[in-house]
């Protein structure tokens, strides 16, 4: 598994405003709407393309597009819609699934409640989207399904992520002979009693949409 935390100023500028609980549910929508384009610039650095021919006004030339089968972004509900804007603003072609899993506060485990994904996902690169790896438990659920449907790469983008789960991500697919890869905006330092990033910032969904 790799883990790539973006090291950029206005990555770390737009993350410092997110973190700050001053910070009210438009500013944080708009702000992680941002932040997500960032990463997904990142994210896509090995997105498959094709060769293609095109004419300029004076001659033709060599280019590339976004090859078949199209990319897949997954936000995991309902957090991650907040992070998809970003994402598809990045690659407008891209097909969209969606994924509802809730975490157990008890258990820290991760429970599907949703599924609208494509049975067959064979040859097909996905993007996960989940604003906070915590334990891991969501996330590596997420992942299992999608390779699970014949996915042959999946790569995760976070707003931020904890040691602990990266490390169960790393144990859980090590055995795993295709790519997982894991962008984030920053690694804290840990997680605490309740399973909750610390420093973090908070509910990333109560901070989007409110307590509800």
């Amino acid at each position: 598994m790799q883990t790539l935390a973006v090291d950029h100023p206005l990555v770390a500028h737009k993350l410092t405003t997110l973190r700050d609980v001053r910070t009210d549910s438009p500013t944080f929508r708009r702000l992680a709407d941002e932040l997500v384009a960032l990463l997904a610039y990142e994210a896509t650095r090995d997105v498959r393309v094709t060769g293609v021919t095109v004419r300029t006004p004076l001659v033709e030339t060599a280019g590339v597009q976004l090859a078949s089968p199209k990319p897949l972004v997954v936000p995991i509900l309902r957090a991650g819609l907040g992070m998809l804007d970003g994402m598809t603003r990045l690659l407008p072609t891209a097909e969209v699934g969606f994924l509802g899993m809730v975490r157990d506060e008890g258990t820290l485990q991760a429970e599907t409640y949703a599924t609208r994904l494509p049975d067959d996902l064979s040859g097909r690169q996905c993007y996960v989207l989940d604003p906070m790896l915590a334990t891991g438990g969501t996330l590596a659920a997420a992942i299992r399904l999608l390779f699970d449907r014949g996915a042959d790469d999946v790569t995760a983008i976070c707003l931020l992520a904890a040691p602990e789960g990266l490390k169960y991500l790393e144990q859980t697919f090590a055995d795993l002979d295709a790519p997982v890869r894991v962008v984030t905006a920053a690694i804290d330092s840990h997680l605490n009693e309740q399973g909750f990033i610390m420093p973090g910032l908070g509910d990333a969904g109560d901070r989007l949409y409110g307590v509800v």
